[in-house]
């Protein structure tokens, strides 16, 4: 017991120091290796008519770009929740990463682009993002994906108070929102990363809990 109340005193238990690097590790690997892999293929464009539809909203770049703090603090909340907890969340994440590098190889993806010609720090900043991050890799959208994860992980968690699991819930919608008004995505991307995140979460925790009572038998043996 003391033993766990010292770990939850540190930001990072040392139980989730290597599942987070092992964490980033692969999305890195999976996001920047799939782009040198895929320089010279042909690309899918799934655009929909409700697609066209949506409006270019350029001051949504500043969920675009901020949620990449949600994501730290939702990351780290989670892991220090306790152990079995945390290795069920990375593990999730680890399976959703080697998913999306499987449609990103089989089934490469990418979007045209509006011409952002207003001079206003949000349209500024819409440009920038459009500088540094290439259209592709779009299905499913890992922006969409972590945001779901960073609500999903602390859901229903008792020692998370309900007023912030409700943030992350609607942050988690306002990134999702927020990669279609900045042309970043195609609904389907939005969809296809929230069903990625749901369907690992389940599977690993299917997995861990068949893992517990394996062990359960073996000490009892």
């Amino acid at each position: 017991m003391k033993k766990d109340t010292t770990q939850k005193k540190k930001m990072i238990p040392s139980y989730a120091i290597l599942p987070l690097l092992i964490c980033v590790a692969v999305n890195f690997t999976v996001y920047i290796g799939t782009d040198k892999l895929m320089e010279h293929r042909n690309f899918y464009d799934l655009t929909l008519p409700i697609d066209r539809m949506v409006p270019v909203i350029p001051a949504f770049s500043v969920i675009y770009i901020g949620c990449y703090l949600f994501w730290i603090v939702n990351y780290i909340m989670i892991t220090r929740m306790n152990r079995s907890h945390c290795y069920r969340f990375i593990l999730a994440d680890v399976m959703s990463r080697l998913v999306c590098g499987f449609f990103y190889i089989v089934m490469p993806t990418t979007n045209v682009r509006p011409v952002v010609n207003g001079t206003d720090i949000f349209s500024q900043m819409l440009r920038w993002v459009y500088q540094i991050d290439d259209p592709t890799r779009l299905f499913p959208s890992i922006h969409c994906l972590v945001s779901w994860f960073c609500y999903i992980g602390i859901r229903g968690q008792r020692q998370i108070p309900k007023w912030y699991q409700r943030f992350s819930f609607v942050f988690a919608i306002l990134v999702c929102v927020s990669t279609q008004v900045t042309k970043q995505h195609y609904i389907v991307d939005v969809f296809g990363g929230i069903a990625v995140a749901e369907i690992c979460y389940r599977i690993s925790g299917k997995i861990m809990e068949r893992r517990s009572r394996e062990k359960g038998k073996k000490i009892v043996k």
